[in-house]
Protein backbone atom coordinates (compact mmCIF):
# COMPACT_ATOMS: atom_id res chain seq x y z
CA UNK A 1 0.00 0.00 0.00
CA UNK A 2 2.99 2.35 0.73
CA UNK A 3 4.45 1.69 -2.39
CA UNK A 4 1.01 2.62 -4.31
CA UNK A 5 0.80 5.87 -2.36
CA UNK A 6 4.61 6.78 -3.12
CA UNK A 7 4.34 5.56 -6.88
CA UNK A 8 1.15 7.90 -6.89
CA UNK A 9 2.86 10.97 -5.24
CA UNK A 10 5.61 10.43 -7.49
CA UNK A 11 3.85 9.94 -10.90
CA UNK A 12 1.57 13.36 -9.74
CA UNK A 13 5.07 15.25 -9.51
CA UNK A 14 6.54 13.80 -13.06
CA UNK A 15 3.34 14.92 -14.38
CA UNK A 16 3.61 17.82 -12.65
CA UNK A 17 7.21 18.79 -13.56
CA UNK A 18 6.11 17.62 -17.06
CA UNK A 19 3.92 19.91 -17.30
CA UNK A 20 6.32 22.62 -16.03
CA UNK A 21 8.71 21.74 -18.63
CA UNK A 22 5.86 21.80 -21.26
CA UNK A 23 4.88 25.49 -20.13
CA UNK A 24 8.71 26.97 -20.08
CA UNK A 25 9.29 25.51 -23.54
CA UNK A 26 6.15 27.03 -25.07
CA UNK A 27 7.22 30.16 -23.72
CA UNK A 28 10.88 29.89 -25.10
CA UNK A 29 9.53 28.80 -28.20
CA UNK A 30 7.02 31.71 -28.29
CA UNK A 31 9.74 33.98 -27.67
CA UNK A 32 12.25 32.50 -29.66
CA UNK A 33 9.40 32.95 -32.76
CA UNK A 34 8.91 36.43 -31.70
CA UNK A 35 12.69 37.58 -31.74
CA UNK A 36 12.94 35.53 -35.70
CA UNK A 37 9.90 37.02 -36.55
CA UNK A 38 11.10 40.75 -35.73
CA UNK A 39 14.59 39.80 -37.11
CA UNK A 40 13.33 38.73 -40.57
CA UNK A 41 11.41 41.48 -40.30
CA UNK A 42 14.19 43.59 -40.03
CA UNK A 43 16.54 42.27 -42.40
CA UNK A 44 13.47 41.89 -45.09
CA UNK A 45 12.84 45.92 -44.71
CA UNK A 46 16.75 46.52 -44.99
CA UNK A 47 17.20 44.46 -48.31
CA UNK A 48 13.77 45.62 -49.87
CA UNK A 49 14.93 49.43 -49.20
CA UNK A 50 18.69 48.25 -50.69
CA UNK A 51 16.64 46.95 -53.39
CA UNK A 52 14.62 50.18 -53.43
CA UNK A 53 18.13 52.39 -53.99
CA UNK A 54 19.23 50.24 -56.54
CA UNK A 55 16.01 50.20 -58.83
CA UNK A 56 15.77 53.81 -58.43
CA UNK A 57 19.15 54.26 -59.60
CA UNK A 58 18.46 51.74 -62.67
CA UNK A 59 15.69 53.56 -63.44
CA UNK A 60 17.59 56.84 -63.60
CA UNK A 61 19.77 55.12 -65.58
CA UNK A 62 17.52 54.03 -68.33
CA UNK A 63 16.24 57.62 -68.46
CA UNK A 64 19.18 59.08 -69.32
CA UNK A 65 21.74 58.71 -72.31
CA UNK A 66 24.73 57.52 -70.50
CA UNK A 67 26.26 54.24 -70.83
CA UNK A 68 26.36 51.95 -67.86
CA UNK A 69 26.62 48.13 -66.94
CA UNK A 70 24.27 46.10 -65.33
CA UNK A 71 25.35 42.93 -63.56
CA UNK A 72 22.73 40.39 -62.45
CA UNK A 73 24.21 38.11 -59.75
CA UNK A 74 21.23 35.81 -60.31
CA UNK A 75 21.27 35.19 -64.04
CA UNK A 76 25.21 35.70 -63.81
CA UNK A 77 25.03 38.16 -66.91
CA UNK A 78 26.33 41.46 -67.70
CA UNK A 79 24.53 44.07 -69.66
CA UNK A 80 26.24 46.87 -71.02
CA UNK A 81 23.66 49.68 -71.78
CA UNK A 82 23.04 53.26 -73.01
CA UNK A 83 20.45 54.51 -71.67
CA UNK A 84 17.56 52.65 -72.43
CA UNK A 85 19.02 50.60 -75.04
CA UNK A 86 20.88 47.01 -74.35
CA UNK A 87 24.01 47.28 -75.99
CA UNK A 88 26.06 44.22 -75.74
CA UNK A 89 25.14 41.49 -73.09
CA UNK A 90 27.62 38.64 -71.64
CA UNK A 91 27.38 35.80 -69.32
CA UNK A 92 29.75 36.45 -66.66
CA UNK A 93 31.22 34.69 -63.26
CA UNK A 94 30.76 36.36 -60.20
CA UNK A 95 31.78 35.87 -56.54
CA UNK A 96 31.30 32.56 -55.15
CA UNK A 97 29.19 32.11 -51.85
CA UNK A 98 32.87 32.79 -49.12
CA UNK A 99 33.94 35.28 -51.35
CA UNK A 100 30.46 37.27 -52.78
CA UNK A 101 30.09 40.14 -55.16
CA UNK A 102 28.62 43.05 -53.27
CA UNK A 103 25.51 44.48 -54.25
CA UNK A 104 24.89 48.44 -54.76
CA UNK A 105 25.59 50.73 -57.11
CA UNK A 106 29.17 51.77 -58.16
CA UNK A 107 31.24 53.42 -60.63
CA UNK A 108 34.38 52.27 -62.68
CA UNK A 109 37.12 54.49 -60.81
CA UNK A 110 40.35 53.15 -62.47
CA UNK A 111 40.90 50.89 -65.38
CA UNK A 112 44.22 49.02 -66.40
CA UNK A 113 44.73 46.78 -70.01
CA UNK A 114 46.63 44.39 -67.41
CA UNK A 115 47.21 43.92 -63.66
CA UNK A 116 48.58 41.51 -61.28
CA UNK A 117 45.77 40.75 -58.59
CA UNK A 118 46.43 38.58 -55.21
CA UNK A 119 44.49 38.22 -52.12
CA UNK A 120 44.06 35.32 -49.78
CA UNK A 121 44.37 31.85 -52.03
CA UNK A 122 45.13 33.76 -55.23
CA UNK A 123 48.09 35.42 -57.35
CA UNK A 124 46.91 35.94 -60.97
CA UNK A 125 49.42 37.81 -63.17
CA UNK A 126 48.35 39.73 -66.47
CA UNK A 127 44.72 39.87 -65.64
CA UNK A 128 43.55 41.63 -68.95
CA UNK A 129 41.08 44.44 -69.03
CA UNK A 130 40.53 45.67 -65.70
CA UNK A 131 38.32 47.89 -64.31
CA UNK A 132 37.78 48.47 -60.86
CA UNK A 133 34.43 49.65 -59.84
CA UNK A 134 34.40 48.88 -55.40
CA UNK A 135 37.21 48.65 -53.66
CA UNK A 136 39.39 45.74 -54.97
CA UNK A 137 36.06 44.53 -57.21
CA UNK A 138 36.68 44.77 -60.90
CA UNK A 139 35.41 43.88 -64.05
CA UNK A 140 38.01 41.94 -65.60
CA UNK A 141 38.70 39.16 -68.19
CA UNK A 142 39.57 35.71 -66.81
CA UNK A 143 41.88 33.69 -68.84
CA UNK A 144 42.21 30.89 -66.30
CA UNK A 145 39.23 29.46 -66.67
CA UNK A 146 36.18 28.71 -68.66
CA UNK A 147 32.93 28.32 -65.70
CA UNK A 148 30.88 31.34 -66.87
CA UNK A 149 27.39 31.56 -65.61
CA UNK A 150 28.72 30.39 -62.50
CA UNK A 151 29.60 32.08 -59.28
CA UNK A 152 33.57 30.89 -58.88
CA UNK A 153 35.59 34.58 -58.95
CA UNK A 154 36.60 36.26 -55.24
CA UNK A 155 34.27 38.98 -55.56
CA UNK A 156 35.18 40.26 -59.36
CA UNK A 157 33.15 39.64 -61.84
CA UNK A 158 35.04 37.36 -64.00
CA UNK A 159 34.34 37.86 -68.72
CA UNK A 160 36.26 35.85 -71.23
CA UNK A 161 38.59 37.82 -72.43
CA UNK A 162 37.37 38.79 -76.10
CA UNK A 163 34.08 40.16 -73.88
CA UNK A 164 36.15 42.27 -71.29
CA UNK A 165 38.40 43.91 -74.07
CA UNK A 166 34.90 44.99 -75.83
CA UNK A 167 33.18 46.36 -72.25
CA UNK A 168 37.00 48.20 -71.13
CA UNK A 169 37.23 49.89 -75.07
CA UNK A 170 33.57 50.99 -74.45
CA UNK A 171 33.24 52.33 -71.07
CA UNK A 172 35.20 54.77 -69.08
CA UNK A 173 36.41 55.80 -65.70
CA UNK A 174 33.10 57.14 -64.42
CA UNK A 175 30.51 54.93 -66.03
CA UNK A 176 28.10 53.40 -63.46
CA UNK A 177 28.16 49.99 -62.40
CA UNK A 178 24.65 48.23 -60.77
CA UNK A 179 25.31 45.26 -59.52
CA UNK A 180 21.80 43.56 -58.28
CA UNK A 181 19.91 40.13 -58.18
Amino acid sequence: MKNLLSSGITNKLVSSSSKNRYQIVKIFASVALTITTFFSWSIVTKASQWENVIATRMLELQQSDERWISIDLSTQRLIAWEGNKAVYAVIVSTGKASTPTRLGTFRVYTKYRTTRMTGPGYDVPDVPYTMYYDGGMAIHGAYWHNRFGTPVSHGCTNVAVNHAKWLFNWASVGTPVVVHN
